[in-house]
């Protein structure tokens, strides 16, 4: 077996252990988000939500840069560029991701949570705690997202123009990401695989990510029905 199909053999495996973290937890199908898809959610539930999330959007460079910093520190080269292509991203292609999704924000009407609530803070403490403990967790965490953003943001941008009459203008945030995100999920496993990063610490990481990114939709859900 050559270096390249040892290295796709390895990548396969690596994005299998996470779809298996998924299980159960794939976002689309959490009832928040077939919601959104059917246009059941209302508008001050949609406002309520970007406070939540930008809560994510906030901390996400803060975790790549120092999941870069660390690879670099430590002579991973390789897999350092994979992530700061993913930090790239973030900061400034096409702009800013955070004021993307700030527009988006502004284009809701309704008056929004005033802060984040629990299961945000949760999330965002979970990626921090991911990137303290090692660039293989950080990485994990990431993929458990990434793998599974860009079917998530195209999903988004298609609801809120089809139900909530917003325009390419204000959805631009969702449908950067219905793209750019395949990559960022390729460059996760991808550096992963770099890193020889071992299959349970993946998938412990992975789910812990993926439990927190359900239990904030949770959270959402059940406020939500709960003004209903």
């Amino acid at each position: 077996m050559t270096d390249d199909s040892r290295a796709q053999a390895l990548q396969t495996r690596l994005r299998a252990v996470v779809a298996t973290t998924l299980e159960g937890r794939t976002l689309l199908t959490h009832p928040f988000y077939r919601r959104w898809e059917a246009g059941e959610l209302r508008i001050e539930e949609l406002s309520e939500y970007t406070v939540h999330y930008r809560a994510f959007e906030a901390v996400l460079p803060t975790v790549l840069s120092a999941v870069v910093d660390r690879l670099m520190s430590e002579g991973e080269f390789e897999a350092a560029d994979m992530v700061a292509r993913n930090l790239a991203d973030e900061l400034g292609c096409p702009e800013p991701h955070l004021a993307l999704f700030d527009a988006f924000a502004d284009a809701l009407s309704a008056a929004a949570a005033p802060s984040p609530g629990p299961a945000a803070e949760v999330l965002v403490a979970t990626y921090l705690a991911l990137a303290d403990e090692s660039p293989v967790a950080a990485i994990a965490g990431l993929a458990a997202y990434e793998t599974q953003a860009a079917a998530i943001a195209a999903s988004k941008g298609d609801g809120l123009r089809r139900w909530y009459g917003m325009d390419d203008a204000d959805t631009t945030f969702w449908d950067v990401h219905a793209t750019m995100d395949a990559d960022h999920g390729d460059w996760a496993v991808e550096a992963l695989a770099l890193l020889g990063a071992d299959e349970g610490e993946v998938a412990n990481a992975s789910r812990r990510a993926a439990d927190a990114w359900w239990a904030l939709l949770d959270e959402r859900e059940a406020e939500g029905l709960a003004v209903a």
